[in-house]
Protein backbone atom coordinates (compact mmCIF):
# COMPACT_ATOMS: atom_id res chain seq x y z
CA UNK A 1 0.00 0.00 0.00
CA UNK A 2 2.77 2.37 0.83
CA UNK A 3 4.73 1.60 -2.90
CA UNK A 4 0.43 2.44 -4.27
CA UNK A 5 0.17 5.73 -2.46
CA UNK A 6 3.58 6.80 -3.43
CA UNK A 7 3.30 6.75 -6.70
CA UNK A 8 -0.03 8.02 -6.60
CA UNK A 9 1.45 10.88 -4.85
CA UNK A 10 3.75 11.67 -7.52
CA UNK A 11 0.54 11.59 -9.94
CA UNK A 12 -1.16 14.04 -7.93
CA UNK A 13 1.70 16.40 -7.78
CA UNK A 14 2.77 15.86 -11.59
CA UNK A 15 -1.09 16.36 -12.58
CA UNK A 16 -0.89 20.27 -10.84
CA UNK A 17 2.28 20.79 -11.70
CA UNK A 18 1.08 20.07 -14.94
CA UNK A 19 -2.45 22.28 -14.49
CA UNK A 20 -0.31 25.19 -13.23
CA UNK A 21 1.53 25.61 -16.07
CA UNK A 22 -1.10 25.95 -18.63
CA UNK A 23 -2.10 28.47 -16.65
CA UNK A 24 0.46 30.43 -18.60
CA UNK A 25 0.09 28.37 -21.51
CA UNK A 26 -3.44 29.33 -21.82
CA UNK A 27 -4.53 32.19 -19.67
CA UNK A 28 -7.40 33.15 -21.55
CA UNK A 29 -9.10 30.01 -20.51
CA UNK A 30 -8.73 30.37 -16.54
CA UNK A 31 -9.43 34.19 -17.06
CA UNK A 32 -13.27 33.43 -18.40
CA UNK A 33 -13.51 31.15 -15.64
CA UNK A 34 -13.25 34.08 -13.12
CA UNK A 35 -16.47 35.19 -11.48
CA UNK A 36 -16.88 38.20 -12.24
CA UNK A 37 -16.91 39.70 -8.06
CA UNK A 38 -12.89 39.08 -8.19
CA UNK A 39 -10.26 42.02 -8.79
CA UNK A 40 -7.77 41.25 -10.84
CA UNK A 41 -8.50 37.96 -13.18
CA UNK A 42 -4.82 37.79 -14.52
CA UNK A 43 -3.11 38.34 -11.83
CA UNK A 44 -5.33 36.22 -9.77
CA UNK A 45 -4.78 33.30 -12.57
CA UNK A 46 -1.00 33.80 -12.57
CA UNK A 47 -1.28 33.37 -8.92
CA UNK A 48 -3.30 29.92 -9.10
CA UNK A 49 -0.45 28.53 -11.45
CA UNK A 50 2.10 28.95 -9.43
CA UNK A 51 0.51 27.82 -6.27
CA UNK A 52 -0.26 24.51 -8.60
CA UNK A 53 3.62 24.65 -9.62
CA UNK A 54 4.61 24.93 -6.23
CA UNK A 55 2.60 22.55 -4.47
CA UNK A 56 2.80 20.20 -6.82
CA UNK A 57 6.24 20.22 -6.59
CA UNK A 58 6.43 20.38 -2.34
CA UNK A 59 4.12 16.95 -2.76
CA UNK A 60 6.68 15.09 -4.46
CA UNK A 61 8.99 16.16 -1.28
CA UNK A 62 8.05 13.42 1.48
CA UNK A 63 9.04 16.09 3.92
CA UNK A 64 6.79 18.83 2.76
CA UNK A 65 4.00 16.36 1.30
CA UNK A 66 1.44 16.88 4.10
CA UNK A 67 2.20 21.13 4.31
CA UNK A 68 1.70 20.69 0.68
CA UNK A 69 -1.55 18.53 0.54
CA UNK A 70 -3.35 21.09 3.13
CA UNK A 71 -2.15 23.54 0.92
CA UNK A 72 -3.65 22.06 -2.64
CA UNK A 73 -6.96 21.31 -0.01
CA UNK A 74 -6.65 25.16 0.41
CA UNK A 75 -6.78 26.16 -2.91
CA UNK A 76 -9.36 23.39 -4.23
CA UNK A 77 -11.32 25.02 -1.94
CA UNK A 78 -10.42 28.45 -2.87
CA UNK A 79 -10.40 27.42 -6.93
CA UNK A 80 -14.14 26.48 -6.38
CA UNK A 81 -16.26 29.30 -6.87
CA UNK A 82 -14.74 29.58 -10.69
CA UNK A 83 -15.88 25.77 -11.07
CA UNK A 84 -19.33 27.31 -10.40
CA UNK A 85 -18.76 30.21 -12.13
CA UNK A 86 -18.19 28.08 -15.38
CA UNK A 87 -21.12 26.04 -14.46
CA UNK A 88 -23.12 29.11 -14.15
CA UNK A 89 -22.03 30.51 -17.08
CA UNK A 90 -21.40 27.29 -20.00
CA UNK A 91 -22.26 29.93 -23.12
CA UNK A 92 -18.50 31.15 -22.47
CA UNK A 93 -17.37 26.89 -23.05
CA UNK A 94 -19.06 26.38 -25.94
CA UNK A 95 -16.70 23.59 -26.82
CA UNK A 96 -17.22 21.33 -23.41
CA UNK A 97 -20.97 19.85 -22.47
CA UNK A 98 -22.75 21.00 -19.49
CA UNK A 99 -22.88 17.81 -18.14
CA UNK A 100 -19.26 18.09 -18.03
CA UNK A 101 -18.92 21.21 -16.31
CA UNK A 102 -21.47 20.08 -13.81
CA UNK A 103 -19.54 16.77 -13.30
CA UNK A 104 -16.49 19.06 -12.27
CA UNK A 105 -18.30 20.16 -8.92
CA UNK A 106 -18.15 17.18 -7.54
CA UNK A 107 -14.81 16.01 -8.91
CA UNK A 108 -13.55 18.73 -6.84
CA UNK A 109 -14.35 16.88 -3.95
CA UNK A 110 -12.86 13.26 -4.98
CA UNK A 111 -9.68 16.16 -5.40
CA UNK A 112 -9.71 17.58 -1.99
CA UNK A 113 -10.16 13.67 -1.44
CA UNK A 114 -7.27 12.41 -2.63
CA UNK A 115 -4.97 15.20 -0.96
CA UNK A 116 -6.01 15.05 2.32
CA UNK A 117 -5.06 10.85 2.06
CA UNK A 118 -1.53 12.85 1.77
CA UNK A 119 -1.61 14.25 5.20
CA UNK A 120 -2.24 11.44 7.00
CA UNK A 121 1.76 9.27 7.21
Amino acid sequence: MATFKTLTRYLFGVLFIGAGVNHFINPGFYIRMMPAYLPWHAELVALSGVAEIALGALLLVPKFQVMAAWGLIALLVAVFPANVNMTMHPELYPTISQTALWIRLPIQALLIAWAYWYTRR
